[in-house]
């Protein structure tokens, strides 16, 4: 019997999974995403991946998630700001899986945390784009961590199934006690240069190499860093460390938050630098610079209407 996996959200990042996955024998992977050519294109031939990798894998692919039969995982892949409705769609699909979040921020367990039993911390660094309907590029490789969310999670067994299935896949996975870390780690660099690339109109490297926004990079990062302190996450890697790397192998990356600017989306600022203000406040940590971006994005997102 095959192993089946609910992809919820066929962006980048959900297509890179859903590829991945597909390839791998007996998994049967169905995504699920509102764009109905990028859908009938997945469906009819495949999802193809360009770029760091190159195949077409079979992917079973519908519009509503009501279309999907019952799966033993699911992983989350939406906007943050759509999580609560892309869940609420899949209970009864998803109503004996595990679930992971691979989503941008912090705070999207809480919501699947909502509907469904068995929750997984997901993070996952790699990078990509959708191209064109069916075909997704893999731009940068980078591994994936999977723990237990801790209120809700599911058990070590599922966790460490799934990180096999990914390894096997093709993307690097590990299955951890604690995904605080990593996930963290992710948010304070993604946070620390995605708004001052949406607000700039630069590329990641751009602004990690502009000597004054390399001044304001560093303030963001040490705001996060003492909110981890504060309230108790160890970092997996040393956030400027992160921006070196950053500079070296996606200088020419366009964040998904400068991608939503670009076209007038909302962004996810308030799971990334809201997220980290949040914490803050919860800790006791002063985070102006944070609280900065948040108004200043909102402030752009503001003007378009």
């Amino acid at each position: 019997m095959s192993t089946r996996i609910a992809v919820l959200g066929c962006g980048a990042i959900g297509s890179l999974y859903a590829a991945h996955l597909a390839r791998v024998p007996g998994v049967e992977v169905w995504a699920v995403d509102p764009w109905r050519e990028h859908v009938e294109a997945i469906e009819a031939g495949g999802l193809t991946v360009t770029g760091q990798a190159a195949f077409t894998a079979p992917v079973h692919a519908r519009t509503s998630a009501g279309e999907l039969p019952p799966c033993r995982f699911g992983i989350v892949a939406t906007k943050s700001s759509h999580t609560g409705d892309a869940v609420a769609a899949a209970r009864d699909v998803l109503a004996d899986a595990a679930v992971v979040s691979v989503q941008n921020g912090v705070g999207n367990e809480e919501l699947i945390a909502e509907f469904l039993p068995r929750v997984i911390r997901g993070t996952i660094v790699t990078a990509g784009a959708v191209t064109a309907p069916g075909t997704v590029r893999y731009d940068a490789p980078g591994d994936s961590w999977l723990g237990p969310f801790e209120p809700r999670p599911a058990s070590t067994a599922e966790i460490e199934l799934l990180a096999g299935l990914l390894n096997e896949g093709g993307l690097k996975t590990h299955a951890v006690a604690d995904a605080r870390g990593p996930q963290w780690t992710k948010v304070v660099f993604n946070a620390a240069t995605s708004p001052l690339a949406a607000l700039t109109g630069l590329t990641v490297g751009q602004v990690c190499t502009d000597p004054g926004l390399r001044t304001q990079v560093g303030i963001l990062i040490a705001e996060a860093r003492a909110v981890c302190v504060a309230a108790g996450i160890e970092l997996t890697r040393d956030p400027a460390e992160a921006v070196e790397e950053a500079i070296r192998e996606a200088f020419g990356h366009r964040p998904s938050m400068l991608q939503d600017v670009l076209a007038r989306r909302p962004t996810e600022i308030d799971v990334l630098n809201g997220g980290i203000a949040a914490e803050g406040r919860r800790v006791g940590v002063a985070t102006p610079g944070h609280d900065a971006m948040v108004a200043l994005v909102h402030g752009l997102e503001t003007s378009w209407r």
